[in-house]
């Protein structure tokens, strides 16, 4: 009997954040594959008899290497299980989902993509804030903070990042956050620009600082946390932070 893999997207943290589909997949999964912060109260939905496997990879870290990680999704696909890869946010999202679907692909079994609530939107929805505005953010870009190596990328397109336009999201950010900021400065992004640091999100542990891109950059050179995070800056709505009670620094 062939096997089959469900990618499903776990969203931020809270498991009310799973979408019906994650749920049902999780429930009739033989084996589960899962990345650290798709793990805690979610993988109470998997089933009692369901094998789960961490393979989380984590800043700082040892990890898994992404080949092992192919290699155990076609390994227990070719023998017929039914298995769920799961992955936080949404699969698609900075997520390596396109190396695994290429092992699936080469061994000749099939899979099915299910879409998860991604950080940038709970970050958002949890600051009270738009991801887009009618005026002043008719583009939403997101782009990812460290390469595979985990320095900043050098292909990086400044100038859209500072396009005062769009609202930009940084996907695993903090660590190379300041070599950003700096650059984008420097390319005529203002030091006041509105920046959000969320960490956390939709978790217990949530923490959002309303700031500025300079002031973030300055903090982030000298203390990071470890807690995952993402940054959004840009036409963030202002008073909407505000209303919700976000730490704000504005210097």
């Amino acid at each position: 009997m062939t096997g089959f893999v469900s990618f499903v997207g776990s969203g931020p943290g809270d498991p009310a954040l799973l979408t019906l589909k994650a749920v049902e997949c999780m429930k009739t999964a033989q084996v589960v594959l899962f990345d650290d912060l798709s793990s805690g109260p979610i993988l109470k939905y998997a089933g009692a008899k369901t094998e789960l496997i961490g393979v989380g990879k984590r800043a700082g870290r040892r990890s898994p290497k992404q080949d092992h990680v192919s290699r155990l999704l076609v390994d227990y696909a070719g023998q017929g299980y039914q298995v769920v890869r799961l992955k936080s946010g949404d699969p698609g999202v900075f997520g390596r989902l396109e190396e695994e679907i290429e092992a699936l692909r080469a061994a000749n079994l099939p899979f099915e993509i299910v879409p998860g609530v991604t950080a940038a939107s709970a970050a958002a929805a949890a600051a009270g804030i738009p991801l887009s505005r009618r005026l002043t953010a008719r583009r939403i870009q997101f782009v990812t903070g460290h390469d595979v190596a985990g320095a900043l990328p050098d292909d990086l397109n400044i100038p859209a990042l500072t396009d005062p336009n769009a609202t930009t999201v940084i996907y695993m950010p903090k660590r190379t956050f300041a070599s950003l900021a700096e650059l984008l400065i420097q390319k005529g992004l203002p030091k006041t620009t509105p920046a959000l640091l969320a960490e956390s999100i939709s978790t217990p542990e949530q923490y959002l600082q309303r700031t500025t891109v300079l002031s973030l950059a300055q903090q982030l050179s000298k203390d990071i946390s470890s807690a995952p995070g993402l940054i959004l800056y840009g036409a963030l709505a202002e008073t909407s932070l505000q209303d919700v009670g976000v730490g704000c620094d504005l210097s």
